[in-house]
């Protein structure tokens, strides 16, 4: 083998060992997810105009909309207390959620905003219902 293929086999095994991370899309929509090239995720915050991390990307959405009505915690307030569109970050032992008391129930914040699929795998948001 001469010199110039070894270089050549070298730069494509190089190549072919590093993770490719998908492009970003052209035109995200607010709460579109983005894989990153460790299997993490990151969220388009449009009023921010930025990818930010998801836990950012709920707080940024709830201070847009005057701050976590309940705080982070790790149970939820008492039931007559609570408002339509409440907010609450509920922290578990498998992470955060953001929660929004919505139609009489506190209700994962994606499934009321339809935000990316993703959230519903993030943080505590699997477990916020056990």
């Amino acid at each position: 083998m001469n010199r110039q293929t070894s270089a050549a086999l070298l730069l494509i095994g190089c190549l072919t060992a590093v993770p490719v991370q998908a492009e970003r899309p052209a035109d995200p929509a607010d709460g579109q997810a983005h894989e990153l090239a460790d299997g993490a995720f990151e969220v388009w915050d449009a009023p921010g105009d930025q990818w930010i991390d998801p836990l950012g990307f709920w707080l940024a959405f709830a201070q847009r909309r005057g701050g976590l009505t309940w705080g982070r915690a790790d149970s939820y307030p008492p039931y007559g207390d609570v408002n339509e569109h409440d907010t609450l970050l509920v922290e578990l032992d498998s992470g955060p959620c953001l929660m929004e008391f919505f139609h009489r129930r506190w209700r994962r914040a994606n499934d009321v905003r339809r935000w990316a699929p993703e959230f519903n795998e993030f943080g505590g948001c699997p477990d916020v219902f056990n």
